[in-house]
């Protein structure tokens, strides 16, 4: 294979396939530092944002250092949110697929604890677990960490951010003395330094420091969403831009296969490119796609390498680049040759930070959009199909289509010619989609009494159930992937709560937290009486 990197570092054989089949091309920056450091037993702190390869970074040290014979927990991650908690423990699997006897187990809040008991008796060398989550375990004696060898904080920076810091320090504190420590972080203010000084030993500090890019004039926006709307909110940006060649790009091939195939669904002349195309498959999907005969291009980045057609009017990122520089790489297939281009980008929750990072690094501007209506796609739609038959009247005989018209209309006179033309159109638009569950959620709560942009819930516990205003912030960032910075005022009261979040995220948070749980307790949990 050729040289990534990886095989200089005496890894196992096991991980180098498990390497090579996932794909890594060259290790990140991250990866280069992290790995050989923390091989070599020490303690660090890295600081990278998310989507630089950290996972790999701690993930495959983590890995070479266990004993699969021994089945007892010998290495633990933490996270802030249930979504980072599997995705961490997705991508550790797949290091470890061909490492027999290794088990990884994700435990995090909203999942029946006796399903996570049950399967921790089954013996589980690694946990990638919330903190709530795993304090409770340890409550339970479920969890033993007397032979750990390793913990890694990952996102400490956001764990704080959502009030987690007195659990992390209650963990560490129960761990064994001899233990190695990683920490990884995308800032580093003080109190993260704090818990380093105390928790860690002589660690060492990588940073990584990349160039700054700059991106060519095109019209850049972005929409928030939630995973759930995100083929909605794209069908609806291609109905209304219309554009005569695009590209959509995913980070995973997995995610190019599903979108394409979803998109087909719909009727959209879209094909799929990604890595593990057969060289014909490829070739005939980028003829396909040079010649119009497809209109979308879904692919991932490194299958995108070389792609070079001018007419590309308009590239979407489904997914949030990975890395800044692949956001330029993306966006830089469209506006060539002096045409203009546009780019569009899905963010869901505390993505938003990660665009801020690329706006920073690539000196650009990328603009909010509102999400559009069922309406404007459906006035956009129609417009387009009057243009068309305005064409068709100036520049065609229509003699015989007129009889024929008029012929119809004499023998149902309760119908004008002006009724045949508006059933035309409404045939020519196909089914008009009903309000869907994308227009409910950014939709009008009313006035609930919550600061401009944010609406205020009403959920039906409080202090005398021993609840602290942190256990709220956690919960509803940690069940929803919500940033905690962007949750607002909590007000307490003795038998229930009033929070605030941010207007486009509400129905989410109801409709994810009604399945939740705070300290064992099921939650009611709806927009406050409005005024």
């Amino acid at each position: 294979m050729e040289t990534n990197g990886f095989e200089y570092m005496n890894l196992c054989p096991e991980i180098l396939r498990a390497v090579k089949e996932m794909g890594f091309e060259e290790m990140s920056p991250i990866q280069a530092k992290a790995i050989p450091a923390m091989l070599s037993g020490k303690d660090i702190i890295g600081q990278a944002q998310t989507g630089t390869g950290k996972t790999a970074a701690f993930g495959i040290p983590l890995l070479q250092k266990l004993d699969p014979n021994d089945k007892s927990l010998q290495a633990m991650v933490l996270c802030p949110t249930r979504e980072l908690a599997v995705q961490v423990a997705d991508e550790l699997r797949k290091l470890a697929k061909f490492m027999h006897g290794i088990k990884v187990l994700p435990i995090y809040g909203g999942q029946e604890i006796t399903k996570q008991i049950r399967s921790l008796k089954g013996g589980i060398q690694v946990i990638i677990g919330t903190p709530g989550r795993v304090m409770d375990h340890m409550r339970r004696k479920t969890i033993r960490t007397s032979n750990i060898k390793l913990i890694v904080l990952d996102e400490a920076d956001e764990m704080l951010n959502m009030g987690f810091r007195e659990d992390i320090e209650t963990i560490l504190k129960d761990m064994p003395e001899e233990r190695q420590t990683a920490l990884f972080s995308a800032t580093m203010p003080g109190p993260i330094m704090d818990i380093a000084r105390t928790y860690l030993n002589n660690a060492e500090i990588i940073k990584v420091i990349r160039k700054e890019l700059t991106v060519p004039k095109i019209e850049q926006y972005y929409y928030e969403v939630s995973p759930k709307m995100k083929e909605e909110v794209l069908s609806r940006l291609l109905d209304i831009y219309n554009p005569k060649l695009s590209l959509v790009f995913c980070n995973t091939k997995k995610m190019v296969d599903e979108l394409t195939e979803n998109l087909q669904g719909r009727g959209y002349f879209a094909e799929g490119l990604h890595g593990d195309m057969k060289q014909q498959q490829r070739d005939r999907v980028m003829r396909s796609f040079r010649s119009g005969r497809t209109d979308i291009l879904v692919a991932t980045d490194v299958a995108a390498r070389g792609i070079d057609v001018d007419d590309v009017e308009a590239v979407f990122n489904y997914d949030v680049p990975q890395d800044d520089e692949y956001y330029v790489h993306r966006i830089g297939r469209t506006g060539r040759a002096g045409r203009e281009g546009k780019a569009f980008t899905l963010v869901v929750g505390k993505e938003v930070y990660k665009l801020r990072d690329i706006q920073r690094y690539c000196k650009t501007k990328i603009k909010l959009k509102p999400i559009p209506s069922i309406s404007d796609v459906t006035e956009v739609k129609a417009g387009k199909i009057l243009d068309r038959m305005f064409n068709i009247m100036e520049n065609e005989d229509l003699s015989r289509m007129i009889d024929l018209i008029e012929s119809r209309i004499n023998e149902e006179d309760k119908y004008t010619s002006l009724d045949m033309a508006a059933a035309f159109l409404k045939h020519l638009m196909g089914d008009e989609r009903c309000e869907t569950e994308i227009d409910r959620a950014y939709g009008d709560f009313g006035d609930t009494g919550a600061e401009e942009g944010m609406v205020r819930l009403f959920i039906n516990i409080g202090k005398k159930q021993k609840i602290r205003p942190g256990d709220i912030l956690g919960a509803i960032a940690g069940e929803t992937g919500i940033p905690g910075k962007l949750i607002g005022t909590i007000d307490m009261y003795d038998k229930y709560t009033f929070v605030e979040v941010p207007r486009e995220h509400a129905s989410d948070v109801i409709q994810t937290m009604k399945t939740a749980k705070i300290k064992g307790r099921s939650l009611n949990i709806e927009p406050a009486n409005r005024k």
